[in-house]
C-alpha cells in the first residue's frame, strides 16, 4: 500500500486550475490587447480582460498589458465568430443559438523567442437561449441584444486558454 501511495505521488498530478508547466524563470506575463479579425465591437477588449483577470486569479504571475518588460508573453487574434440557431420551438422559431468563436493564441518565453504554446485555431463554443425578439444570426445584433451573451463567452474561453497553457494542455 505504502509503494502505491509514494509511486501517485511522484507521477506529476495537480489539481485542475492549479498546476503550471511554464519555465520558472516566467514571474511577469505580457499580455497587449487581442487582435479582432471580426465584424463583432470591442469583442477583443473583453476578452482580453478576461485572459488577464484569469491569469491574475492564478496567482502566480504578474500581468502587464505590454509586450515589453515581460518574461512571457501571450498574443492573441479573435479570427471568426459565428451564429447560428441550436434549436428550435414548435413553432420553428430559434429557442437557443450557438457560438463559435475561434482565434490564434501564442505564448512565447521573451528571452529565448521559444515558443512555448500555440494554437492557430483554438475554438471555443457556447449556447445561449433566446431572448425575447432575437431572430437574427448577425454576431452584432445578437450580442447587442445579449450582453451577458459577451461576457459568458470571453469569461469561459478564457479559463480554457489559460488553462490550456499553464497547464500544457
Amino acid at each position: 500500500m505504502l509503494v502505491a501511495v509514494l509511486a501517485l505521488a511522484g507521477c506529476g498530478y495537480s489539481l485542475a486550475g492549479r498546476g503550471s508547466f511554464l519555465p520558472p524563470s516566467i514571474k511577469t506575463i505580457g499580455v497587449p490587447m487581442f487582435g479582432n479579425s471580426t465584424p463583432v465591437f470591442e469583442i477583443e477588449q473583453r476578452v482580453t480582460e478576461k485572459v488577464r483577470s484569469e491569469l491574475i486569479g492564478r496567482g502566480r504571475y504578474k500581468v502587464l498589458p505590454d509586450s515589453t518588460g515581460v518574461d512571457g508573453l501571450l498574443t492573441g487574434e479573435i479570427t471568426s465568430i459565428t451564429i447560428a440557431p441550436a434549436s428550435f420551438t414548435d413553432e420553428r422559431q430559434a429557442s437557443r443559438y450557438a457560438v463559435l468563436m475561434s482565434a490564434r493564441i501564442e505564448f512565447k518565453e521573451v528571452a529565448t523567442g521559444k515558443v512555448l504554446w500555440t494554437n492557430p485555431s483554438m475554438q471555443f463554443r457556447e449556447e445561449y437561449e433566446v431572448t425575447t425578439g432575437v431572430t437574427a444570426v448577425d454576431p452584432n445584433a445578437f450580442f447587442g441584444q445579449n450582453a451577458n451573451a459577451v461576457e459568458r463567452l470571453a469569461t469561459n474561453f478564457a479559463r480554457s486558454a489559460v488553462s490550456a497553457i499553464l497547464e500544457a494542455f
